[in-house]
């Protein structure tokens, strides 16, 4: 629902109505993600989506019906059809569930206040039932990065739940989770669908020069925040990196030891210079962050590992290294570089094969990772 933030918190504003309609349920090529939306206003206004075009008047009608008669909460299905070619179906060949339910702002004032925390770019998350005894479907749960939650889920579920949607916060993840079913502590059963907004991930680029400055646009296009970092300032500066969030001048070494990182964070080493490249990738290597690449030739490579080894850095670790950086698109430009080394970025953080589509069989779309484990006591 988080998609259609903005929206939502106007009508919400204006105590409106409306039905809202999430992707709960995803198999086989479905063309957008759990947790996607489409809502739709007591004046029949409708924003967002769930299907791209292809089940969106069914829905619709799903959501009026709710919103005419102040239903509870439907599910419904939709999949691939080919025998009706006016029927509600997909026609890329998957299958999705859809949650419809009647939205009084009214009565969900933490739902407000998450809207409000999107809007203000705070990282929270809305955890919300959808599947579970009826009396409780459609519930939501606002969970803050920081700070107390505001609802309930029904009351013995509401702290696992928090916990789970912080864990999911940290790895930036829409996903369902399951709750509940011990008859000793928390005998309801349910599948909550939680939804992140979460701040956008990372991309520490280290190296100002000119394929640095299309990486940076390439990185800020995708939705990461960008910070440029060299030793040098005359090469360090807003006018040659006009997209960057951030630009520092500090040895890069010296900055990632003092930055946040997490596993979202890419790490891209593009001054090829030992001094700079050795105690930089030493550091890195050892972080938890999500990608870590250095641009050079096979034989710069190969060079740079033996002094890294030689600074002491372990073989599992070397192994994490992308170098040379990005996939093999025969990239030659700083343009056509960037867009070989975010797609390398992407394809690690999704488990891709780098390979043409055309080329594989199967599903084309990717399980999403284990969730991430939660943290327990020592």
């Amino acid at each position: 629902m988080l998609n259609i933030a903005d929206t939502l918190r106007q009508w919400c504003r204006e105590a409106r109505p409306f039905a809202l309609a999430t992707v709960v349920q995803v198999s086989g090529s479905a063309p957008l993600p759990v947790g996607t939306a489409l809502a739709v206003d007591t004046d029949g206004t409708a924003v967002g989506s769930v299907s791209g075009g292809c089940v969106e008047a069914a829905v619709y009608e799903l959501c009026q019906d709710v919103l005419a008669h102040c239903g509870p909460p439907t599910r419904a299905g939709f999949g691939y059809s080919d025998d009706d070619a006016f029927a509600a179906g997909l026609t890329c060949g998957g299958e999705i569930d859809v949650l419809v339910q009647r939205v009084d702002p009214a009565a969900e004032p933490h739902l407000v206040a998450a809207l409000e925390a999107v809007a203000a770019g705070r990282s929270c998350a809305v955890a919300h039932i959808i599947d579970g005894p009826g009396e409780l479907l459609g519930r939501t749960l606002h969970v803050p990065a920081e700070g107390p939650h505001d609802g309930t889920l029904g009351g013995e579920n509401d702290q696992v739940v928090v916990a789970h949607a912080h864990a999911l916060l940290r790895a930036g993840r829409t996903a369902p989770i399951e709750v509940g079913g011990d008859t000793d502590t928390c005998p309801t059963k349910l599948t909550v669908l939680v939804h992140t907004h979460a701040r956008r991930p990372r991309m520490l680029i280290f190296g100002a020069v000119d394929f640095a400055a299309a990486l940076s646009q390439a990185g800020r296009f995708l939705g990461h925040h960008v910070t440029v970092c060299d030793a040098r300032p005359v090469f360090a500066t807003r006018a040659r990196f006009p997209y960057a969030d951030e630009i520092v001048t500090d040895w890069p070494h010296r900055y990632l030891a003092a930055t946040e990182t997490d596993a979202r964070t890419a790490v891209c080493v593009l001054t090829h210079d030992a001094k700079f490249d050795v105690p930089l990738l030493r550091l890195a290597l050892a972080l938890p962050v999500g990608y870590v690449g250095a641009m050079g030739s096979r034989r710069t490579h190969g060079h740079r590992s033996d002094l890294l080894r030689e600074a002491g850095v372990p073989e599992e670790q070397l192994a994490r290294l992308h170098s040379p950086i990005g996939l093999d698109l025969g990239a030659r430009t700083p343009e056509e570089t960037a867009i070989s080394i975010t797609a390398e970025i992407i394809a690690h953080a999704n488990r891709g094969t780098g390979l043409p589509l055309s080329h594989g069989t199967g599903r084309i779309h990717r399980p999403a990772p284990p969730l991430p484990r939660l943290a327990t006591a020592p």
